[in-house]
C-alpha cells in the first residue's frame, strides 16, 4: 500500500479529519457535503496558497492518472499545516518522484513482486497468522488486536520480504513498533527510525556479499548504490507495515460493528476477495493525497493553473454515489472494482498484491477461529488515529 506526506487543509478552517459522531468509519461530514456541492472546488491551504480540493471519484482518478500533475513533494504546498517549503523525497522513496526517476525505481521494484514470490509469501502469511491466532487462544480475552494480530502479521511478512534473518527479527520488529507506536515519544520514534535505517544499511552489505532468496538480495544486482538500497528498504518498511496493520485492525473494527458482514465472511470464506476490496473502498485508510500542476490543466470545468496544488480526498472519492451504489453501506458481497484505496495511475501502490495476500489470509482465518469475536469496549471508546496520514485504530480491545 502507498502513503503521501500530505493531507488537506484550510488557513481559517482546518481540513476536516474528525469523523462524524457515532460514525467513525465515514468521511468527515464537511468533506462529504463539499463533494455533494462540487467535485472540484477552490481550497485555501495553511500557508495561504490558493489551491484546489477534489472529492469526486472521476476527478480524483483523472488527476492521479495525469502526468501533467507532479508528485514531487518540494513543488507542493502542504495542506495540513504551514511547514514552510517541503523537502524533496528521501533517497529511495519513489512516491515523491516523477518520471524518469520514478520510472527507474518503479520498474526495478515492480518486477520483484512476482507471482512466485507472492505464492511463497502466502504460505508464510498463513503460518504467521496461525501463530498469532494461537497466541490469542493461549492469552485469552480480552486482548489488544493491534498488538497481537494486526501489527505482527505485516511486520513478520516484511521481514520475510526483505530477508531479515530469523534471529534478528525480534529486534527489528521492536524498532519498527516504536516508530509507529502511539505511546512512543517523538525522540523515541526518531531513535527507532535511525536504528532501522542503520540496520537496513548493514543488511544491504550482508546481502551484497551473501545474497539469499529475498527482495533486498535481488535488488543488489540492480543499478542501485548502497544509499538507494537503504532508502528503498526503509521505504518498503514504512509503506507496507503501518498501512497494512491499520487496514487489518480497522477492517476487523468495521466487521465487528457490522455483525451481518462479520457473519457473512465467517460463514463463507470464499467472500474474502470481495471483502478485501470492499473494505479498502469503504475505509480508505490512506484518505488524502496531493498533486501539483506542472502546466495549466482543465479539470471538471476548472482551470488548474501551473504551480497550484490539488488535495485529493480518496475517502470521498470512494464514497461517490456517481460511482458506487449506496456508497455509505458496507457490503462485502459488492463488486468494489475501481476503488482508489490503493491509489491509481503511475504511483498506484506497488505492494498492493502483497497487502491483498495478507488481508485475504488473515481476516477469514480470524473470523473462522473466533466466530464469537466481539469488541471488549463500546465502539466509541476505541482510540482511532484522527488527524494522522493513515487512519486506523491505535488499540482494538476484543474478546470472545
Amino acid at each position: 500500500m502507498t502513503q503521501s506526506p500530505t493531507a488537506a487543509g484550510n488557513s481559517t478552517t482546518p481540513f476536516p479529519t474528525r469523523r462524524p459522531p457515532g460514525r467513525p468509519l465515514d468521511p468527515p461530514v464537511e468533506l462529504s457535503e463539499q463533494g455533494e456541492k462540487c467535485p472540484v472546488s477552490r481550497w485555501t491551504f495553511p500557508d495561504g496558497h490558493r489551491g484546489w480540493l477534489a472529492t469526486g471519484h472521476a476527478e480524483v482518478r483523472a488527476v492521479l492518472a495525469d502526468r501533467r500533475f507532479s508528485s514531487r513533494f518540494e513543488l507542493m504546498h502542504n495542506p495540513v499545516a504551514d511547514l514552510g517549503p517541503l523537502s524533496p523525497a528521501p533517497v529511495g522513496d519513489p512516491t515523491g518522484l516523477d518520471a524518469p526517476e520514478h520510472t527507474r525505481y518503479r520498474s526495478m521494484l515492480a518486477g520483484k513482486f512476482t507471482v512466485r514470490r507472492m505464492r511463497q509469501l502466502t504460505a508464510r502469511v498463513e503460518q504467521i497468522t496461525a501463530s498469532c491466532l494461537d497466541a490469542m487462544t493461549e492469552t485469552g480475552g480480552p486482548v489488544d488486536l493491534v498488538e497481537i494480530f494486526a501489527y505482527p502479521i505485516p511486520a513478520q511478512t516484511i521481514c520475510e520480504l526483505l530477508g531479515v534473518p530469523f534471529a534478528e527479527r525480534d529486534a527489528f520488529q521492536s524498532h519498527a513498533s516504536a516508530v509507529n507506536s502511539a505511546g512512543s515519544s517523538q525522540s523515541d520514534q526518531m531513535a527507532a527510525f535511525t536504528a532501522i535505517a542503520q540496520y537496513i544499511r548493514d543488511l544491504v552489505a550482508v546481502k551484497r556479499s551473501a545474497p539469499t532468496d529475498d527482495l533486498l538480495s535481488d535488488l543488489t544486482t540492480a543499478d542501485l548504490d548502497d544509499e538507494e538500497l537503504t532508502g528503498i528498504g526503509t521505504f518498503l518498511l514504512g509503506a507496507g507495515l503501518d498501512t497494512t496493520a491499520n487496514m487489518l485492525a480497522l477492517g476487523v473494527f468495521a466487521l465487528l460493528t457490522h455483525p451481518a458482514q462479520f457473519a457473512a465472511l465467517r460463514d463463507d470464506p470464499d467472500l474474502a476477495d470481495r471483502a478485501v476490496e470492499e473494505l479498502m473502498r469503504y475505509l480508505s485508510i490512506v484518505h488524502t493525497n496531493s498533486r501539483v500542476a506542472l502546466t495549466d490543466v482543465e479539470l471538471a470545468g476548472h482551470t488548474i493553473a501551473a504551480g497550484e496544488t490539488v488535495a485529493l480526498s480518496l475517502q470521498t472519492a470512494n464514497r461517490d454515489p456517481r460511482r458506487f451504489d449506496t456508497p455509505n453501506v458496507l457490503d462485502i458481497r459488492r463488486n468494489a472494482t475501481g476503488h482508489l484505496g490503493f491509489g491509481y495511475g503511475p504511483h498506484q501502490c506497488l505492494g498492493q498484491q502483497l497487502a491483498r495476500v495478507e488481508m485475504r489470509v488473515a481476516l477469514p482465518a480470524l473470523v473462522s477461529r473466533f466466530p464469537a469475536l466481539r469488541l471488549a469496549v463500546p465502539p466509541d471508546d476505541v482510540p482511532l488515529r484522527h488527524g494522522d496520514d493513515v487512519y486506523g485504530a491505535r488499540r482494538l480491545p476484543v474478546t470472545w
